[in-house]
C-alpha cells in the first residue's frame, strides 16, 4: 500500500477484546478481571474548540502560555502536521467520534444525530462494549440535545449547543469559568474510576470558542485578565488590507468578514481578541494540569493516555477573516499531542511531521485499547507512529466543507505535502497555492500558465479523493 489513498478502508488488528478475556485457571473471576482490565489503558481525549496549531508554546508561540500541554509534549509524541477534514464543530466532531469524513456519516449540520446503528459504532460505545467505562463532559456538538445518547454513557455531562454562557455562578452566587466547571466535572469523573475497570473520557472544551452574541466574543476566565496585559501580539503578514482586497468578492462579503469586523477591524479589537482568545486556551490548560494531578492522587496516572487536539482551526485576522470554514492553513490546521506514560524513554519528546486527521482519532483510540477497527472506518491508527514504526503514510489528503450557509460557500480542497488545491463549489472559482514557497497562501497559482499541468494532476486527485470520502 503505498498510500492511504489506494484502499478505502484501513483494518489494524492489534488484539481484541476476546484475547483480554479472563485466562482459565486464575484463582478468582475478580482476579481475572482485574488482570484482563490492567492490560488495557484508560484514555482521556481532550479536544478543544477553534484551537488551532500554533497556539502552544510547543509549536514555537512565544506568547502563549501552556505549561501543561507543552510538558505533555516534552513528555510525549507531538504531531506538527495534523488537520481536520471539515472546518465546522458539529462535522469534525462526528468525524472524530466515528473516524469517517462528512461524506460518509452524513453530519453536515447542527441537528442532525448518529443513527442508532452509526452511534454503535463510533469509539465511545465501541469501547463500553468492550468494558470500558465512558464519560462526556463538555460540549457534545452533534445533534440536538434532546437526541443525546445519555443514557448510553455511564457519566454524562454533555451540554447542547455551545454551551453557553463562559460565566456562570454556583449554588452560592459565586462566580464560575464555564471551563472551571468542566474541570470540576472531569474530576467527579475521575474519582468516580477504578484500576479495576479501564475508562474512556470525552472532555469537549467550549474554549477558546466565542461567546456567540455577546460583543466581547472571547470571554475567558476572570483570574486570567492580567495575562499578557504588557504583551503587544503581532499582526499577521496577511491581515494587510491588500490581502483582503485579493480575494473574490464572495469572499469578501462572507459570513468571515462580517466576524472579522467585529473582532479584528481595529488594533485594539485585535489585541483584545487574541488576548483573550490566549487566554481561554490557558484556562483549558489549567484543567490539564489538575487532570494529572488528580490522576496521580488516584494512582492511575501510568496507565492513562491523554489525547489532545482541537476540532478546527481559526483564523485570527489573516486574509481579512474570521471563524473557519475555508481551506487556508489557519481554518484546518490543528495541535495534536499524545502523552502515554507507558512508553518508553526513546518513544517521549518525539515530534512526528507526518500529515495525520481528525479521522484517524477514533481508530488510533480503539487500537490503543486493543480492539479491531471496524472496516466503515475511514481514518489510520496512529499507534504505529506513536510507537516508533516508520510506516509508508499519506501524501495527501481530502478536505470538505458543505455547511448549508447563505454567507459560507463550500469548498471542497485537496492539500499536499507541498500544494493546496481548493474550489469553491458554488462559483466556479479555483485556488492553487505552491505552500514551500509561499506557506502563507498570498499568490492563487490557478491562472498561471507554468502551473497549468500541476493545476490539472491536482483536480484529478481532487476527484479521486472525493469518491472515496463517499465510500465509493
Amino acid at each position: 500500500m503505498k498510500n492511504l489513498n489506494r484502499r478505502q478502508f484501513v483494518k489494524l488488528v492489534a488484539g481484541s477484546a476476546a484475547a483480554l478475556l479472563p485466562a482459565p485457571g486464575c484463582k478468582s473471576e475478580l482476579a481475572r478481571a482485574r488482570n484482563a482490565a490492567a492490560k488495557r489503558p484508560n484514555i482521556i481525549f481532550l479536544l478543544t474548540d477553534d484551537q488551532r496549531w500554533d497556539t502552544m508554546g510547543c509549536m514555537g508561540n512565544p506568547i502563549i502560555h501552556t505549561p501543561n500541554m507543552d510538558d505533555m509534549a516534552k513528555n510525549g509524541v507531538l504531531f506538527t502536521n495534523a488537520f481536520i477534514t471539515t472546518s465546522i464543530c458539529a462535522s469534525s466532531r462526528a468525524s472524530i467520534l466515528s473516524g469517517q469524513y462528512v461524506r460518509r456519516h452524513g453530519i453536515n449540520n447542527f441537528s442532525t444525530s448518529f443513527s442508532e446503528q452509526a452511534l454503535a459504532q463510533t469509539y465511545p460505545l465501541l469501547l463500553r462494549s468492550a468494558g470500558y467505562r465512558i464519560g462526556c463532559v463538555g460540549k457534545h456538538g452533534v445533534g440536538r440535545g434532546r437526541d443525546f445518547p445519555v443514557d448510553k454513557y455511564d457519566i454524562w455531562f454533555g451540554c447542547a449547543g455551545q454551551c453557553s454562557p463562559y460565566e456562570r455562578k454556583d449554588k452560592n452566587g459565586n462566580y464560575k469559568h464555564l471551563t472551571q466547571i468542566f474541570g470540576e466535572q472531569i474530576i467527579e469523573f475521575l474519582d468516580g474510576c477504578s484500576k479495576d475497570k479501564p475508562f474512556c473520557l470525552s472532555v469537549n472544551f467550549k474554549a477558546p470558542h466565542v461567546q456567540d452574541n455577546d460583543p466581547r466574543q472571547f470571554i475567558p476566565d476572570r483570574a486570567y485578565k492580567d495575562l499578557y496585559k504588557d504583551v503587544t501580539i503581532p499582526t499577521p503578514k496577511t491581515a494587510d488590507p491588500r490581502y483582503f482586497q485579493a480575494l473574490p468578492e464572495f469572499l469578501r462579503t462572507s459570513e468571515a468578514r462580517r466576524r472579522w469586523n467585529i473582532r479584528f477591524s481595529t488594533p485594539e479589537k485585535f489585541q483584545e481578541s487574541v488576548k483573550n482568545y490566549y487566554r481561554l486556551i490557558y484556562g483549558v490548560d489549567v484543567v490539564i494540569g489538575k487532570i494529572r494531578d488528580e490522576l496521580k492522587r488516584l494512582n492511575l496516572d501510568n496507565n492513562t493516555i491523554i489525547m489532545l487536539t482541537g476540532d478546527n482551526g481559526f483564523y485570527l485576522g489573516e486574509h481579512g477573516l474570521a471563524g473557519k470554514w475555508f481551506p487556508h492553513e489557519e481554518s484546518i490546521r490543528v495541535p495534536l499531542v499524545v502523552f502515554d506514560p507507558r512508553a518508553p524513554k526513546r518513544l517521549r519528546g518525539v515530534t512526528i511531521e507526518q500529515m495525520v486527521l481528525n479521522v484517524d482519532i477514533a481508530p488510533t483510540i480503539l487500537q490503543l485499547a486493543s480492539l479491531n477497527v471496524p472496516e466503515q472506518i475511514q481514518g489510520r491508527s496512529l499507534v504505529p507512529l506513536l510507537t516508533g514504526q516508520r510506516p509508508k503514510w499519506r501524501t495527501d489528503f481530502f478536505y470538505e466543507h458543505l455547511f448549508n450557509h447563505p454567507k459560507i460557500p463550500k469548498t471542497e480542497a485537496l492539500r499536499t505535502q507541498r500544494f493546496k488545491y481548493a474550489r469553491y463549489i458554488d462559483f466556479d472559482y479555483e485556488e492553487l497555492y505552491d505552500l514551500k514557497s509561499d506557506p502563507q497562501e498570498t499568490v492563487n497559482l490557478a491562472k498561471n500558465e507554468k502551473y497549468r499541468r500541476t493545476l490539472k494532476s491536482l483536480r484529478k486527485r481532487c476527484d479521486e479523493l472525493l469518491q472515496m470520502a463517499k465510500g465509493t
